[in-house]
């Protein structure tokens, strides 16, 4: 089914404000509207962390079967964004995990939660692709991040991938 603005599969639609409307769309990792929340994530690192991240990402790792990113429109202008892909690693019990990637929204957009609602949708789809778990890192002063992953029932895990060894990432997980 294609929205008014050429995306393949619109999601859930909701109403976190009155007047105004919350749409999120899976698009490819590369799209125009998803590179520029993840610049936008970058420049929020550089802020918190004094330099951007610089894990090594592939874009064909977002990509159905074993991956999909969405974007989160209000009022038809994208300010949020999530991704998921297929890691594998050995973590609560099972192989079968998604490690979910880039969960932002943009600065005028947040404390209307949606990025509790784009943790719904990574949950949701990576559930219905046959995953059985959800890891994911964070930075140890992304403390918003923190409390929402915890308040959403993620547990503290063993590191895995690029920062597995790095001080100030922390590790968590959740059964699907």
């Amino acid at each position: 089914m294609a929205s008014h603005v050429g995306f393949a599969m619109p999601a859930r639609v909701s109403h976190p404000a009155r007047g105004s409307r919350s749409t999120k769309l899976q698009i490819d990792y590369d799209h125009p509207d998803a590179v520029a929340l993840r610049e936008s994530l970058q420049r929020f690192y550089v802020e918190r962390y004094g330099g951007p991240d610089n894990a090594p990402e592939d874009p064909d790792e977002f990509r159905p079967p074993r991956g999909a990113c969405f974007v989160g429109y209000l009022d038809g202008r994208p300010v949020a964004a999530g991704a998921w892909h297929s890691v594998g690693v050995d973590r609560l019990g099972t192989t079968r995990t998604a490690e979910f990637k880039r969960v932002h929204v943009i600065p005028e957009a947040r404390r209307r939660g949606l990025a509790r609602r784009m943790m719904s949708e990574l949950e949701i789809t990576a559930r219905k692709a046959g995953y059985e778990a959800a890891v994911l890192s964070t930075g140890l002063r992304q403390y918003e991040s923190i409390a929402m992953y915890e308040q959403l029932g993620y547990a503290r895990i063993e590191g895995f991938g690029h920062y597995a060894d790095d001080d100030i990432v922390i590790f968590f997980g959740r059964r699907l």
